[in-house]
């Protein structure tokens, strides 16, 4: 049977693009150019994104350079999700930065490294040659130094949203920040989706959607907002029961600043060993591209910690109160690591509800998908709890969409 979808004509996708932007990248989205380009060029189907973290981008990215209308939907300011970067002014007027979520990413996938191959042309990546480590709480000593070259490290420049940033000004890629999708329905009879915003309002008519934001099937959306998901799961009965498994582990961060350098500190990045309280600290100043006018440093802290904290607290937005409470007590573990840590001039909290998935649900499939509503789900939950696997379920999500339109 047929299905009728909501197209029309439009220009190449192409036009007016900058000589980076017409390049796609190399590997899979180069190969989809060469095998949905004819049928794109005639018409363009209507998808919309919901959730601008890297794993909807990189799917609205690889669409839209496809001959596909997209529009991105996230509740955040702006993209990045995890990979966002925290501004602060401080009472002098100074400006701090913080990748106060994904530090740096490894990559070792073939398809994904041509990407970044790309995103370092464009100056939107480069490496971090740092020395890493292990602190041990218990002898108060750095264990296990990783010597720079080890493995390499990638971080965005000049912050780790910029491949976010990069990717949503894209010609036909639409973004629609600060808007929350509080339903989405399937019209059987125009075989298309219909969203609205919790309001109410209307946001429009797609012929596909693609969730990269877990939150639009959890049960949390309902424990932050006192409603029910936007997607409604007996649409898709087999995505309900893989999503049933997704399970992620929350987190603190505590972004600190200080007038001089840590000095005690061999390393910039470390995991902790033996605290219930932090897990990871890096110093995020020592990043290329970054200010150096004062040293800035993100702690995380241990999931069993923010469980402790959320389970006392609930998982409604944090209260200045908590996040000051929770921001004194990851600066005394840090403190009473015996490594003279000063007291910073600026330190601010923030709470990552469901910061690190700790199952992969579609695996070797990498995102998943029911082609009768053209409903893709995808993000690191999908593949593996990282930047890497967050980037091949994009992908995935894109080539299942864009294999359905092309057959239209």
């Amino acid at each position: 049977m047929s299905v009728k979808l909501d197209l029309h004509l439009i220009q190449s996708v192409y036009s007016n693009h900058s000589t980076s932007l017409q390049q796609p990248p190399k590997g899979v989205l180069r190969l989809r150019k060469s095998k949905y380009s004819a049928a794109m060029k005639r018409v363009v189907a209507k998808v919309a994104v919901v959730g601008c973290g890297i794993s909807g981008s990189i799917c609205a990215s690889s669409l839209a350079r496809n001959g596909v209308s997209v529009t991105v939907f996230d509740s955040g300011r702006g993209p990045g999700g995890r990979m966002s970067q925290r501004r602060e002014v401080i009472e002098d007027g100074k400006e701090l930065l913080f990748d106060h979520g994904a530090p740096y990413f490894v990559v070792r996938n073939s398809e994904v490294m041509g990407l970044v191959q790309e995103w370092e042309a464009r100056a939107l990546v480069t490496e971090w040659k740092e020395d890493f480590g292990s602190f041990d709480c218990g002898t108060k000593k750095f264990v296990d130094i990783e010597k720079d070259g080890v493995s390499k490290k990638y971080v965005g420049l000049p912050g780790m949203n910029s491949m976010c940033k990069a990717v949503c000004r894209e010609n036909g890629v639409e973004t629609k920040f600060g808007t929350t999708v509080g339903k989405l329905d399937w019209l059987e009879d125009k075989k298309s989706w219909h969203l609205t915003d919790l309001d109410g309002q209307v946001l429009g008519q797609f012929d596909g959607v693609v969730a990269s934001d877990k939150n639009v099937v959890s049960s949390r959306f309902t424990s932050t907002t006192g409603r029910t998901p936007p997607l409604d799961m007996t649409l898709a009965p087999e995505l309900a029961l893989k999503l049933q498994e997704v399970s992620a582990a929350p987190c603190f961060v505590l972004m600190l600043a200080f007038a001089e350098s840590l000095s005690s500190i061999p390393v910039k990045g470390f995991s902790f060993k033996n605290s219930e309280v932090l897990s990871r600290a890096f110093c995020d100043s020592s990043k290329p591209g970054r200010s150096a006018t004062c040293e800035c440093w993100v702690l995380h802290s241990t999931a069993e910690y923010a469980r402790r904290v959320i389970a006392q607290y609930g998982l409604q937005k944090p209260s200045t109160f908590l996040l000051s409470k929770v921001a004194e007590e990851l600066l005394k573990e840090f403190q009473s690591t015996d490594l003279n840590i000063p007291h910073p001039f600026f330190m601010k909290a923030h709470r990552w509800g469901s910061a690190f998935p700790v199952t992969a649900i579609a695996k070797e499939d990498k995102c998943l998908w029911d082609g009768s509503k053209r409903l893709a789900v995808c993000g690191d939950f999908c593949v593996s709890p990282d930047v890497e696997g967050a980037v091949l379920s994009g992908m995935t999500a894109a080539k299942k969409l864009l294999d359905i339109f092309s057959c239209l």
